[in-house]
């Protein structure tokens, strides 16, 4: 191979791994996205546990919000809120959230034998 060649492969390569680094940060499987504008729900995405979605509207209403709240399972599941809702009531809204829900393990049957 000529030297050109090897050192075009070369910054391909360099300017690949930079890009992988700058741009892949670590997101996890979005479970749901829920939008609040002035208390209401606007939009929402994914499963929502039920008693969860009517406490979070609550909270929502109550507070005439305007944000977001998510949640992302890497390894476990983490709750997101807007950086614009104060402490407290994200501090609320992280009490009502069913984390138990999705730390239940998934049970394997098909490697049983009976």
């Amino acid at each position: 191979m000529s030297p050109t060649l090897l050192k075009i492969l070369f910054i391909a390569i360099a300017v690949f791994i930079i890009y992988k680094l700058i741009f892949s940060g670590k997101k996890g499987l979005p479970l749901f996205e829920m939008h609040f504008k002035d208390g209401r729900m606007s939009s929402h995405k994914g499963k929502i546990p039920d008693k969860f979605a009517k406490e979070c509207r609550a909270i929502a209403k109550s507070n005439k919000l305007t944000c977001t709240v998510r949640a992302e399972k890497l390894g476990d599941v983490r709750l997101h809120v807007s950086a614009n809702v104060s402490d407290t009531i994200t501090q609320r809204i992280r009490n009502v959230f069913p984390f138990e829900y999705y730390d239940k393990k998934q049970v394997d049957n098909s490697r049983k034998t009976s």
